[in-house]
């Protein structure tokens, strides 16, 4: 079919124990959740679940805290299991504010700076002893 045919395939709905096209797709969307402590001087915020537009106000805010509180703030992003150029955003403008090291990014996370070039700016280590330490 020449590609002016083309047409968008329609969505299948949940009806009858069929599966949807996320579900298909092997996306099942995780609930986003914020945990925050203190760990050898550095503030430590652990980000697990899926982080976009709708979903990125309790991270950004417990980032802009920690950026405006400690001198040196850890993202645990271990748990982080979707990011978008929302995420991204956020990393670029806390790591402006402050002293910001991202910890074990997820495989996702981790490729999307690498194609971004945002790997080249962040601190990036493999646990958060190390990014305490450095």
């Amino acid at each position: 079919m020449p590609s002016d045919e083309a047409v968008m395939p329609t969505p299948m709905n949940n009806t009858g124990g069929k599966p949807s096209p996320q579900q298909v797709a092997g996306h099942v969307p995780q609930e986003p959740a914020v945990r925050q402590y203190e760990w050898h001087g550095a503030w430590v915020v652990a980000a697990h679940g899926a982080y976009d537009m709708h979903s990125i106000t309790p991270l950004a805010k417990a980032l802009q805290t920690a950026a405006g509180t400690y001198s040196k703030v850890i993202l645990d992003a271990s748990g982080v299991t979707f990011a978008d150029s929302t995420l991204l955003n956020l990393l670029i403008l806390t790591h402006r504010e402050g002293n910001l090291r991202v910890v074990a990014p997820s495989p996702q996370l981790q490729r999307l700076c690498e194609i971004t070039g945002v790997d080249s700016i962040l601190q990036v280590r493999e646990t958060v002893d190390d990014a305490a330490a450095s």
